[in-house]
């Protein structure tokens, strides 16, 4: 702690010390001495000392617990430090001292954000009583209002102490941490024409920002990925042919919500659903992280329910193993069918959290597991299960990219599920997910659980199409600029279009993937930037395009990728509801990030627009949807 406390503000100690001085004087006893009689009549100093002693059992045991306690102080605390050690900091002549404080260091909230920001650490306070606050007359303490509850993700908080100075203090930080990546910018199309990204399947992103509404406190805004937000949902998009390719793009235009003169160009990829009757043999490794981090009910006990929902839709030629992790790793169940239920529940019931989190460690012995399990024509995969606090070994991000992306080649991918909040490493679970082959999902309820492990099990675990890229060539003549809303964690280089080398997301079996752009057409009011005086001249012909879509994919197991492409024509079809709902949660995610691209749309045309296209809603995501929006509404008016 003493290394840790940052330099003091001198005069908010001054003011500190006089105030905690004249409260001293105020409040210590009555102001009026009682009265001497013969049961409180003064005694001298040995007199008091020797009824002392008589009250003990032993002289010696008061000799030896006295030495304790002084060994205690001199050892353990700054200010026992200070007698045997050159204090750090020196009172300056002039400045008020009570007794005992001389040497002592205080810790404002400014000095702590300070080191904080130039050390790249949470603020660290030291556990030294407050300064006692100035007392009102009893008739103004009851006028004044509670204070409100501090939130659990607040830097700061004021106590309710009615005095001219209120006293702060610093709530601990959370150690949370989410990939940087600002907001995709407007593209000029003479410029830059192209635009080139992976898909996304990961639905993480929404369920953190549901988590963080439904506990009273809007999301962070670089938790916010548009993308995600917007694949949470499952759509009602044309299936492909059964002859076709493993997938089928929709392509829609529609009049922007937020802006009547741009338009939202909208692009649908939906996933064949093969017979699941046929799927291949499953080896599923689950990889539980049991560091003492996860002692919250919210995480462990959560993992646990969870894989017992999933435990029922798996088959008895299936098999499981366990690996936990904590300060080292170990194998709690070796490779076990599926269908000795009860010996793979009693493996689950046995964990619990304790120690640090060896992330290395737990990813080497899982895949090692994975590689004794794997058999020919069978599906094996590495489940993580995680806060994301990997504290031991291999926790740098890129190492950690570099380690999975070395393993999906022997054909075992991984997927990360996160648990709990507070330490949540989002950037490291999206690295080790998007390596992997794998999926990210956050699971804060059990009905998560269920709609992750249980409805899209299928998807998140049987790829129909690897390395899927998307790749649009806007037309000059007909588009002025561009902008792509989301995907910002997953863009590609132009030329890794064409590069098989380079790695891309997987589409699921049964899933959908949804990408929004917002065009502005060439001579609309809405565009934001100058002709250049010498572009060149745009030459597409007489073609009406408004650009050119091109994907590539690579069948399971293959290295060749494959290529489809399609025209994006002004006639190709006007957006139904489930492009008006994905809009509405395009808008959403924006006005949580706080984007200026919206104008002065905002909550209230969100909701209207999600609400009159909730469609079928079969399993109420869409309304869960609109009632989030409510709260975010709630909460920004704060």
């Amino acid at each position: 702690m003493t290394a840790a406390t940052p330099r003091p503000d001198a005069g908010k100690r001054a003011e500190n010390l006089r105030l905690a001085q004249e409260n001293f004087d105020v409040l210590q006893g009555s102001r009026n001495a009682a009265r001497p009689n013969p049961a409180t009549a003064p005694k001298g100093l040995w007199q008091g000392v020797g009824e002392m002693l008589k009250a003990f059992t032993t002289k010696g045991g008061l000799t030896i617990t006295t030495a304790i306690v002084a060994c205690g102080v001199l050892v353990l605390t700054p200010q026992g430090r200070s007698v045997w050690q050159d204090p750090e900091f020196t009172v300056t002549e002039g400045d008020p001292v009570l007794p005992g404080q001389a040497g002592r260091q205080e810790t404002t909230v400014a000095d702590a954000a300070e080191e904080a920001a130039s050390t790249g650490t949470a603020p660290t306070l030291m556990s030294e009583p407050l300064p006692a606050p100035v007392v009102a007359a009893p008739e103004a303490r009851m006028a004044q209002p509670l204070a409100e509850s501090p939130s659990l993700f607040s830097e700061t908080a004021t106590l309710g102490y009615n005095s001219a100075d209120e006293i702060e203090f610093a709530i601990q930080e959370t150690t949370e941490a989410y990939p940087s990546a600002d907001p995709n910018p407007l593209k000029v199309v003479v410029e830059e024409p192209v635009s080139t990204f992976s898909i996304d399947v990961d639905t993480a992103a929404y369920s953190v920002i549901r988590n963080s509404l439904n506990r009273g406190t809007l999301p962070p805004a670089e938790a916010v990925r548009v993308e995600e937000m917007v694949n949470y949902f499952p759509y009602d998009y044309p299936a492909p042919d059964a002859d076709a390719a493993p997938f089928r793009p929709t392509i829609s235009l529609m009049q922007t919500p937020w802006n009547p003169d741009t338009q939202l160009l909208h692009i649908a990829i939906q996933g064949e659903m093969p017979t699941v009757d046929d799927r291949p043999p499953l080896n599923l490794v689950f990889l539980i992280d049991t560091s003492g981090s996860m002692n919250d009910a919210a995480k462990l006990p959560l993992l646990k329910q969870s894989f017992r929902l999933m435990l029922g839709n798996l088959r008895p030629e299936d098999q499981v193993a366990i690996v936990e992790y904590a300060g080292s790793a170990g194998l709690v169940l070796a490779p076990t069918p599926a269908g000795e239920r009860t010996a793979i529940l009693a493996a689950l019931d046995g964990l619990g959290a304790g120690g640090s989190t060896n992330g290395q460690g737990g990813l080497e012995q899982a895949y090692a597991v994975a590689a004794t399990m794997a058999e020919e024509g069978e599906v094996s995969r590495v489940i993580l299960a995680t806060d994301g606090d990997f504290n031991v070994g291999l926790s740098d991000p890129s190492a950690l990219e570099d380690f999975i992306a070395d393993k999906r080649d022997t054909g075992t991918y991984l997927s990360v599920l996160g648990f709990g909040r507070g330490n949540l490493d989002d950037a490291t679970m999206q690295a080790l997910a998007q390596n992997g082959n794998g999926t990210a999902a956050y699971i804060d309820t059990l009905n998560e659980a269920q709609k992750v492990l249980v409805d899209q099990l299928t998807g998140a675990l049987f790829p129909i199409a690897g390395d899927v890229k998307v790749q649009v060539e806007f037309n000059p003549a007909t588009v002025a600029e561009y902008r792509l809303i989301g995907y910002e964690t997953r863009a590609l280089n132009r030329e890794d279009f064409n590069n098989d080398r380079v790695d891309a997301g997987e589409l699921g079996a049964g899933h959908s993937v949804t990408a929004i752009y917002e065009i502005t057409p060439v001579g609309s009011p809405a565009r934001m930037t100058d002709p250049l005086r010498y572009q060149p001249a745009a030459d597409a012909g007489d073609s009406p395009e408004i650009g050119f879509l091109k994907l590539r994919w690579k069948e399971p197991g293959e290295d060749v990728s494959q290529l489809m492409e399609t025209p994006i024509l002004p006639d190709m079809g006007s957006a139904g509801t489930e492009a008006q709902f994905a809009a509405a949660i395009a808008g959403f995610g924006q006005l949580l990030r706080g984007d200026t691209a919206l104008g002065d749309w905002g909550w209230a045309e969100a909701i209207a627009l999600a609400n009159a296209n909730r469609g079928a809603d079969p399993y109420g995501y869409r309304t869960e949807a609109v009632q989030l929006m409510r709260l975010a509404e709630s909460l920004s008016a704060r």
